[in-house]
């Protein structure tokens, strides 16, 4: 790739992150990626990811303090990618019932609940949800309008473990969004999320080994095509 076809990949630091985590990943499948708060690298960067670890009210209230919800609306509104990572998938979202009612960034429709720690025909589950858990292909009740093969999970296996790390889940009003979801005791939820150039996802890929690798893999491939196609090489 030529240098100036490299894309600019702004990774969100708003103090709720793994943000080395993630720019490590990127840098292992060849995808320069840099740290930044400013809202000016968030819109002129060719793909922006949205990490994130912690409560969504904290998280939405320190985004406001750096003025970057409108900017992060404004890529999500654009042909830029955005990628939201375990909460930054959250962000995405309408609002959440953490601790209250927060509004969200709004990109996709719908609320963001709770696990239910007694959902497991009635036996406690032990919430935050913390470790491997698989992840499936949507189809039937989690419908899917894009295709695997067209998503950031394209070569993951159906069913294969990713690495979670979460107390409450999205859910998302147009299941038609829905590109994996996850089983935790009786709940099933939506794991991860994709629209256009907008992708997120509940699990942790940069903790999730090969096939986690893969799914940033996936994400370079799409970062790199998406500046082509802007500069008109594709």
């Amino acid at each position: 790739m030529s240098e100036e076809l490299n894309p600019k990949v702004a990774i969100v630091d708003y103090g709720m992150g793994n943000l080395f985590s993630v720019k490590h990943a990127f840098e292992h499948v060849g995808m320069p990626a840099f740290v930044t708060s400013s809202k000016e690298d968030v819109l002129n960067a060719d793909a922006v990811v949205l990490p994130g670890v912690g409560a969504f009210g904290d998280a939405m209230c320190a985004l406001g303090d750096l003025d970057l919800v409108g900017p992060l609306r404004d890529v999500a509104a654009s042909e830029t990618m955005l990628v939201g990572i375990c909460l930054g998938m959250q962000l995405l979202m309408t609002e959440s019932h953490e601790f209250g009612t927060h509004r969200g960034l709004g990109v996709f429709d719908g609320p963001v609940v709770r696990l239910d720690p007694l959902s497991d025909a009635g036996h406690s589950l032990k919430v935050p949800h913390v470790g491997w858990n698989r992840i499936y292909a949507s189809d039937g009740l989690h419908r899917n309008d894009v295709g695997l093969e067209a998503s950031p999970l394209n070569g993951v296996a159906d069913g294969e473990f990713m690495y979670f790390v979460h107390s409450y889940y999205p859910v998302p009003e147009d299941l038609g969004v829905v590109t994996s979801f996850s089983r935790y005791g009786d709940v099933e939820f939506s794991s991860s999320i994709w629209r256009d150039n907008v992708f997120g996802c509940q699990f942790h890929p940069e903790r999730s080994g090969p096939q986690g690798l893969n799914v940033y893999r996936n994400l370079a491939s799409m970062m790199s095509h998406g500046v082509e196609s802007r500069l008109g090489c594709g």
